[in-house]
């Protein structure tokens, strides 16, 4: 069993706050069965005197199990019985009998207004649990019915208007201060609760983004890496078959390729992965030239317009791009444009001969979606859908200050592209497609 100094904080306070309502429970009830017994007593009224010790010790012991179970159900943890409810709720109004029939007698009789406790008292274990299991405004409504109820029938029985007025303000101020330490305490737990379940919940989002992280990461950094060393090694399979010594020269670049995949792998893994825009545009026109494609890559020197994370995500775009440009259909030309369009940097990625049917434009496949969740990160958005036919065009947009109204790449942008100012221009694929 652990002891105080070895408990957390939220054990702390949740023994410091339900341990505050039991001891204002104890404490009413153990003042109630006292001045039951002392007053008929005095009055040589035993029968009254016993009967109120055993109610009130009853009614102490029930209301106690159902505030635990008040206070369980006011933090969400749990209900509570019915029938222990209507037993503390029975308890309660016996105890408020007798207790008014003491404190109208002494009131009245030798006005002795101390007594006016025994006409509330009784009932307090049970108002403390229903302050927890209403809301505030019924609690308020309850206890004030309840203590108008009472000052009217001490009116009745005679009493003056200065203990009228006295009983109505100790009693709603005994009532009111009671349901407030309770709720209080409970409201004050129920808090704490929520920050460390709030706090739980940050964590495991955190791992999860993390989670996905990598495995978004690992899917871009691998997925045109393989994509190449299946292309290159079925290159070198033919060019083996024919007996040429080309096939060694694509063996060591599959193998230069595996090495760096195994880099890139550790960087993902120890989080440091980022992609360069320009590398990506280099790599992508030199990957597709290698399979055949003609690439024409139109870059404008736009990309300094953009933060670090900007134009890392846009070098993502080129990678996964290109990846399935690789995979799917059978392409011959593909158009990679950068530029400036109405304050946003622009870049598209467009090829013909596409498999549109397997590319997913709605975003189904976990590369699209993973550049539409890198894209967001940065206020960017990405578009994918077919053109023109089997032509098919990757758009993602990233707003930037500074950039001018219409220049370089645009939604049909690629090779027909108009530009005020043009770029960089490469191509790739053996013949020139301007």
């Amino acid at each position: 069993m652990k002891g105080w100094s070895g408990r957390g904080k939220l054990a702390k306070i949740n023994i410091y706050s339900r341990g505050t309502v039991y001891f204002t429970h104890w404490v009413n009830a153990a003042f109630f069965v006292l001045m039951i017994v002392i007053e008929p007593i005095r009055e040589r009224t035993p029968a009254i005197a016993v009967t109120g010790v055993l109610t009130g010790t009853v009614s102490a012991f029930v209301c106690a199990r159902l505030l635990r179970r008040a206070m369980d159900a006011y933090l969400g943890q749990g209900e509570v019985s019915r029938v222990l409810l209507v037993a503390g709720g029975a308890l309660g109004a016996v105890n408020a009998g007798l207790g008014l029939i003491v404190a109208m007698t002494g009131v009245v009789g030798r006005r002795d207004e101390g007594l006016v406790y025994l006409a509330v008292g009784g009932l307090i274990p049970f108002l403390l649990v229903h302050s927890l299991l209403v809301p505030v405004r019924t609690t308020v409504l309850v206890q004030g019915s309840l203590v108008t109820g009472i000052t009217g029938l001490l009116a009745l029985g005679g009493a003056p208007w200065s203990t009228l007025v006295g009983t109505f303000l100790s009693a709603a101020f005994m009532t009111g201060w009671m349901a407030f330490a309770v709720i209080a305490s409970m409201w004050g737990l129920k808090v704490v609760g929520e920050l460390r379940d709030a706090r739980d919940v940050r964590a495991r989002l955190a791992v999860a983004e993390e989670r996905l992280r990598f495995g978004r990461d690992l899917h871009d950094v691998l997925g045109r890496n393989l994509a190449v060393v299946a292309l290159k090694s079925e290159l070198a399979v033919q060019l083996a078959r024919r007996g040429r010594a080309e096939a060694v020269d694509q063996m060591v670049e599959v193998q230069q390729i595996a090495q760096d995949s195994q880099r890139e792998v550790r960087e993902v893994v120890r989080g440091y992965r980022e992609a360069d825009l320009r590398v990506e545009l280099e790599g992508a026109r030199s990957v597709l030239g290698a399979a055949g494609i003609i690439c024409k890559v139109i870059a404008d020197e736009v990309d300094e317009l953009l933060p670090a994370p900007a134009r890392s995500a846009l070098g993502w775009v080129v990678r996964e791009a290109t990846t399935n440009v690789l995979r799917h259909g059978d392409p011959r030309r593909c158009t990679i444009s950068l530029g400036a369009v109405g304050g946003a940097v622009v870049l598209v990625v467009e090829n013909d001969r596409a498999d549109t049917a397997s590319l997913r434009p709605d975003g189904g496949g976990s590369g699209l979606a993973g550049l539409r969740e890198r894209l967001a990160a940065v206020g960017g958005t990405l578009e994918a859908a077919p053109v023109r036919g089997a032509r098919f065009r990757v758009t993602a947009r990233i707003p930037a200050a500074g950039v001018p109204a219409a220049r370089g790449a645009g939604p049909d942008g690629g090779a027909g592209a108009k530009q005020e100012a043009p770029g960089r221009e490469a191509v790739a694929g053996g013949e020139d497609v301007a």
